[in-house]
């Protein structure tokens, strides 16, 4: 690829509301036809380098988005990225936190661009959000720097005014046009009149680890959230912990990382692990990080076994454990991998 050549963006459409329109018998939006979305967004044919287009054959809604559906993504990245200099992945909101913390374990070594967005209102609509989504996520896509790198080596989120790394952010809005946040890592550019990048946010693989793109597909999805409240009954979680198949448990605590004391809430907490099921602790709250040493309560759930997640969103902290079992890890080698930042996904002290 030579540095004089046009720059080159391949997007993906996978569906969501960016795409859709609006059944005419119910009234429910459906994903309709890839081109029709082109020509409502005429103002890309302006743009100083040249778009491609790759549209999944059965277009979905976010809500039905599962790990094969990660793993078609990147098998398009895989095959087109040598020939693109940056990616814009079209998506439902609905799950694009998990497919952008999904994609950042699964496409190790990237150095270029994937960035994620999609609407909150159809296209096609007078006062849709999706056209400067596009637009902005595409000029994202073909930003370079002094050297004429890409700006953007990493997946990301682009919402609205924010561009997010992909794997902190979370969706915390229904309603508004900024529907994307992350509470615990800064935003890695605003959207302005211009677009203003924090270089010191944007990910940098080291120097001494410049390989090439190693892409990953398998994604072991016998894990499940468990989310901690007062009340909680014992045979529920006796339940839970023994699920056939099991190997891995986020669990949501209070707080700074806290549980109940009850004398059988930890010792089926530790059973759970001695039995080799690894169990990770994320806080319910949407800004902060787990501290186990704080209070008492947290530090008797990392004496039974369980792993501090530190400030993993949940969906990050889901996407790596399917990540890393995918790998085929031991349990103690996903133990020590979930407290290691693998893309820049947590804050480890």
């Amino acid at each position: 690829m030579t540095s004089n050549r046009r720059t080159r963006i391949l997007m993906i459409y996978t569906g969501g509301t960016i795409g859709m329109i609006e059944n005419p018998v119910s009234h429910a939006l459906e994903p309709f036809h890839f081109d029709n979305l082109l020509k409502n967004v005429p103002k890309i044919s302006m743009l100083d380098f040249d778009v491609d287009t790759f549209q999944f054959e059965h277009p979905i809604d976010s809500s039905s988005m599962n790990p094969s559906h990660w793993t078609e993504i990147v098998k398009i990245i895989e095959k087109n990225y040598n020939s693109y200099d940056g990616f814009v992945v079209l998506h439902g909101t609905d799950t694009m936190a998990y497919t952008a913390s999904a994609l950042s374990f699964m496409l190790e070594n990237l150095s270029k661009p994937v960035i994620i967005t999609g609407s909150q209102l159809p296209i096609g609509e007078v006062r849709t959000d999706g056209e400067e989504n596009l637009i902005t996520a595409l000029q994202v896509a073909a930003a370079k720097d002094s050297c004429g790198k890409q700006m953007v080596q990493e997946v990301a989120i682009l919402f609205e005014s924010y561009l997010w790394r992909g794997n902190r952010s979370t969706k915390h809005s229904a309603n508004n046009f900024n529907a994307f946040t992350s509470n615990n890592y800064p935003c890695l550019a605003k959207i302005g009149l211009g677009i203003s990048f924090n270089d010191y946010a944007l990910l940098r693989i080291p120097k001494q680890k410049h390989e090439e793109l190693i892409v990953h597909y398998g994604m072991d999805n016998d894990v499940i959230y468990l989310d901690l409240f007062p009340g909680i009954k014992e045979e529920h979680v006796r339940h839970f912990l023994t699920t056939p198949g099991l190997k891995g448990v986020v669990m949501k605590t209070f707080g700074a990382g806290n549980g109940p004391t009850d004398e059988w809430f930890l010792k089926l907490i530790k059973e759970a692990v001695d039995n080799g099921i690894v169990i990770v602790n994320i806080t319910q709250c949407s800004n902060g990080s787990v501290h186990p040493f704080r209070y008492v309560t947290g530090y008797e759930l990392m004496q039974a076994g369980v792993v501090p997640g530190h400030d993993l969103t949940p969906e990050a902290a889901i996407t790596k454990m399917m990540y890393l079992f995918g790998l085929g890890l031991s349990t103690q080698e996903v133990r020590e991998k979930m407290e290691e930042s693998i893309s820049g996904e947590m804050t480890c002290c």
